[in-house]
């Protein structure tokens, strides 16, 4: 199952694991936090996953639903993994990985068709070449190389049904950016959660939720906060990672 410096990971709440490359952009917090926030048919519906990476969010998302789940990644290696991922945890009957560029992924799922789309987007305007993270996948990870917040969204919308929804998790200093495109794209914005480091500090996360052609009105949920004073995870955050408050 592994190739070259690969490794086996736990993903310790949903009992399952994942395969990882510390040469290639590994999963962080936000997508675990992204997949925690996302409304999850139970039955009925689907999924598409934007900006898969090594199908981290089809993976944590699955424990909790039924329906089938895709991922769309551009990149090879990512898409590869995510792949042998699914099938090392019995999932291929559930998960499907596409690597394919997600600016055109509408042509091949179908338009207006979809209930749910995730995505966790690129966070960064393409910085002059000499800035940026000369390793490719950390780059097209990182930085808008091969996708745009734009594109993006127009996506999510394009997948989407009347009615359907899409989750967001970026930086909070591109909070109205997004909102804006949301609208532009007939996402009216409906659920807003900031992510704090600390209770003392900034936020430096925001999710958020955007539905279909909904009427305007927008929840504001309370801040997660990720660690105590002291360092240690809050019993919110081990209870997300680990499935239990330890």
């Amino acid at each position: 199952m592994l190739k070259g410096d690969e490794r086996l990971d736990y993903l310790l709440a949903e009992e399952k694991r994942i395969i990882q490359s510390p040469s290639v952009f590994s999963f962080s917090l936000d997508a675990v936090l992204l997949a925690h926030f996302t409304y999850i048919p139970r039955k009925k519906g689907d999924i598409i996953d934007l900006c898969s990476g090594n199908g981290i969010i089809p993976l944590l998302l699955s424990k909790h639903t039924e329906v089938p789940i895709t991922g769309v990644e551009i990149q090879p290696r990512l898409a590869d993994m995510a792949r042998r991922s699914v099938t090392y945890n019995h999932l291929a009957d559930q998960i499907a990985i596409l690597e394919e560029d997600l600016r055109g992924i509408t042509k091949i799922l179908g338009k207006e068709k979809h209930q749910i789309v995730t995505c966790n987007p690129p966070y960064f305007n393409t910085p002059p070449s000499s800035k940026v993270n000369e390793n490719e996948h950390y780059k097209i990870a990182r930085h808008e190389v091969m996708c745009t917040l734009r594109d993006t969204i127009r996506v999510s919308a394009e997948l989407l049904r009347q009615g359907g929804k899409a989750s967001f998790v970026h930086r909070p200093d591109r909070l109205v950016e997004i909102i804006d495109l949301m609208r532009e794209y007939r996402l009216e914005p409906k659920r807003v959660q900031f992510v704090h480091p600390r209770l003392d500090k900034d936020a430096n996360m925001v999710l958020v939720e955007g539905m279909k052609d909904a009427k305007s009105g927008v929840r504001y949920l309370p801040p997660i906060f990720v660690h105590e004073q002291n360092g240690d995870y809050t019993p919110l955050l081990k209870e997300i990672l680990y499935g239990e408050s330890k």
